[in-house]
């Protein structure tokens, strides 16, 4: 599909300027409760659904001397209790952006890494198999960033061309403490830890500055 789908862009349009590796879902619960194949589900999409577009589009992308932005997540950046799937694929992203960013350079690709928190989307709102569940978000409204405001910062990283834009204000503080007080980080997730036990004693808590919490385990 994504071979036609390039395909097809290039036909319609003649080039491709700027891709964007952006599907994804979250997969959550604690690790001594999760079968294998949550993983694999979500390394499966989280993963190698980036590393399928970026390899069905380079030569297009080299051609225009293009631009492909990944999708990541704060996840990248630390790993909260309930998230070990979740934040293993976004790891995962961030290296392989990294190197994607060093050895097509030369090609004039640029890649961008975009490292979003809390924003307004349905991620929040799919199971372990990646179906929707419906209800509210739960993360709490005073923390998620608007979609068009989202859009803008990421639109403005991919115009200038920029290896990693982090969204939003508590993303950013996040990404600074695991890079320059890990240890403080270490001990503000180990209270939110303590929380997320008392308020979701099935699966426990979401990550701090993550885009998606855990929400209630419906086996």
């Amino acid at each position: 599909d994504l071979e036609a789908a390039t395909a097809r862009a290039l036909e319609r349009f003649g080039a491709l300027d700027v891709v964007v590796a952006n599907a994804g879902f979250g997969v959550t619960g604690r690790i001594a409760d999760l079968p294998l194949d949550d993983y694999r589900r979500q390394l499966e999409t989280n993963v190698f659904g980036v590393v399928r577009t970026a390899q069905a589009t380079l030569a297009a992308l080299t051609s225009s001397r293009g631009c492909l932005a990944i999708v990541g997540s704060v996840s990248s950046y630390l790993a909260a209790p309930g998230t070990a799937p979740y934040a293993m694929s976004k790891f995962a992203v961030r290296a392989f952006a990294e190197a994607a960013e060093a050895e097509w350079r030369e090609r004039g690709v640029a890649v961008v890494l975009l490292v979003p928190g809390f924003v307004d989307s349905a991620i929040r709102n799919v199971d372990n198999a990646g179906q929707p569940t419906g209800g509210a978000d739960p993360a709490p409204a005073w923390l998620r960033m608007p979609r068009d405001r989202a859009a803008r910062q990421i639109l403005d990283a991919i115009a200038a061309r920029r290896r990693e834009q982090v969204i939003t204000g508590h993303g950013q503080a996040a990404v600074f403490l695991q890079r320059h007080s890990p240890w403080l980080l270490r001990q503000l997730m180990a209270l939110g830890a303590r929380w997320g036990e008392k308020t979701f004693p099935s699966t426990g808590p979401g990550a701090p500055g993550d885009d998606r919490r855990a929400p209630p385990d419906p086996r």
